[in-house]
């Protein structure tokens, strides 16, 4: 759906919270997904999404909302088979990926993920960023993003295993490509 809002409506320049980047710096304050740490903990119940405003919201920014939006030329699903993906990666860059977390995922911290014990959380969306061999397992992996914050897994990041859907990791890979 954001893929498609991308190429039908476009998108606009912003930074991080807080920051004075770009047309609508990002809205909703960082919070803990599910660490402790030093930001206060995300509540669903208590989070709103923030309403489509179709204006820049960074004073100190001089280009017009709509001089700065940028569109897709296309989007579209990437085929749920390693080397498809790998070309994708290899040719345009980071794709997105749909997958299932459970509760084993929140303690991550180091290595290659792989599901083995408690139940399903439910649906989320990352960056795949590229793929590797783990050097001490050989096992193959997918380098992944995460946006729960630096504080969980690997500074942010994670790697899951490559080739066998794990969670359904290949299943659900959506890409585009920007108007130029």
């Amino acid at each position: 759906m954001a893929w498609r809002h991308w190429v039908k409506s476009g998108i606009v320049s912003g930074g991080s919270y807080g920051s004075e980047q770009g047309c609508r710096p990002y809205e909703i304050a960082p919070c803990e997904h599910h660490v402790n740490g030093t930001r206060p903990s995300c509540d669903a119940s208590k989070g709103r999404t923030p309403k489509c405003v179709k204006e820049c919201q960074n004073k100190n920014y001089d280009v017009p909302y709509k001089q700065d939006l940028t569109f897709g030329e296309k989007s579209y699903s990437v085929s749920a088979d390693e080397k498809s993906i790998m070309k994708e990666i290899y040719q345009h860059g980071p794709v997105e990926g749909a997958f299932t977390v459970y509760d084993d995922l929140i303690l991550y911290k180091s290595g290659v993920y792989k599901h083995v014990a408690g139940k399903a959380l439910g649906g989320h969306a990352i960056r795949i960023l590229g793929w590797g061999e783990d050097e001490t397992s050989k096992e193959k992996y997918w380098l992944i993003a995460n946006s729960w914050n630096t504080d969980w897994g690997d500074k942010g990041m994670f790697r899951i295993l490559r080739g066998q859907d794990e969670c359904g990791i290949e299943s659900g890979i959506v890409a585009g490509i920007p108007k130029v």
